[in-house]
């Protein structure tokens, strides 16, 4: 077998073992594991869901072998790592970078990724008319891509991002899942898929992010350019009656949010309806204390949704 393979079959003994692992944020994550007892792990969860260090015997040897064979285990000496996390979502289990989430082409998972899934399934659930071409603009995991098509049986879903390695994981978790109509793609944008579609979900980076890591920072000097972009895709791809549903986020300036100024100038003309709404008005407060959001007075996470009516 490849190591794909190997990791396919990893993720299915975890989920056959019970293991379940909700995903917090790197700050969380990071006061938790300074715990004195969490120092080693010593289960499943600490192994895969909170990348703790692990000797040996604290995991069953099929596991091991399991990470051997797909070459995810780390060894040094009697201190091990994973250099995968799993996280549980809608009854799945999804493959992902390890924590901390410092490498050029690290996959996040976190509560953004719940946060964009149930706003993208909310979306099919309350749609007039079924789902039968969506794209996942961004994938990572393919979270949102899996969710979808588990809510339009029978559609094309494309799962695109630049990032080899999120593609990767991605036919992981699609064949973890089963969900076969999810078709990952290498694309900038949509720069290589043809075609419109009913449905545009995307969860692009929008941190202003010194550091220009590709999972996290946004681009321009306000970290939105990223959902911009994917905005002006979306006026051009949609088909009628067709929805973007956008989770991004925002720094508020003296009460201002930038995005969604910026988001109405780019929609203006478009012809697409749009609603604009605060999912959480308050998060990533530890970002406050960097220069990059001392401008800012909280760092809010919204849900931008445009349609293109049935007919124009």
């Amino acid at each position: 077998m490849t190591m794909p393979e190997h990791l396919i079959s990893l993720g299915a003994a975890l989920k056959a073992a019970g293991y379940a692992f909700t995903t917090v944020t790197p700050a969380t994550h990071e006061r938790v594991n300074r715990r004195p007892e969490n120092a080693r792990a010593t289960d499943l969860r600490g192994v895969f869901g909170w990348s703790r260090p692990f000797g040996p015997g604290v995991l069953p040897d099929e596991i091991v072998d399991l990470m051997d064979a797909a070459g995810v285990l780390d060894r040094d000496g009697d201190e091990w790592r994973s250099r995968v996390r799993f996280s549980s979502y809608d009854g799945e289990l999804f493959v992902h970078s390890p924590y901390p989430t410092t490498d050029a082409d690290a996959v996040f998972f976190g509560p953004d990724t719940y946060r964009m899934a149930d706003a993208a399934a909310a979306h099919v659930r309350t749609r007039r008319r079924p789902v039968r071409r969506a794209v996942d603009i961004g994938t990572g995991t393919g979270a949102g891509a899996i969710t979808v098509a588990k809510r339009a049986p029978g559609a094309e879903v494309f799962a695109v991002d630049i990032n080899d390695a999120a593609l990767n994981f991605t036919r992981v978790n699609i064949a973890l899942s089963d969900m076969r109509g999810v078709r990952p793609c290498h694309s900038n944008l949509l720069k290589d898929v043809d075609g419109s579609f009913d449905l545009i979900i995307s969860n692009p980076p929008f941190m202003i992010d010194p550091a220009g890591r590709a999972y996290r920072d946004g681009g321009g000097t306000s970290g939105h350019e990223l959902s911009l972009s994917i905005i002006d895709v979306a006026a051009e791809r949609l088909d009628p009656g067709g929805s973007l549903v956008l989770f991004s986020g925002a720094g508020i300036v003296d009460g201002v949010d930038p995005l969604r100024t910026a988001a109405a100038e780019r929609l203006a003309g478009t012809g697409l309806n749009w609603s604009y709404r605060e999912v959480d008005p308050d998060v990533y407060d530890e970002e406050l204390d960097g220069d990059a959001y001392r401008h800012a007075e909280r760092i809010a996470v919204v849900v931008l949704t445009a349609t293109r009516p049935e007919w124009e």
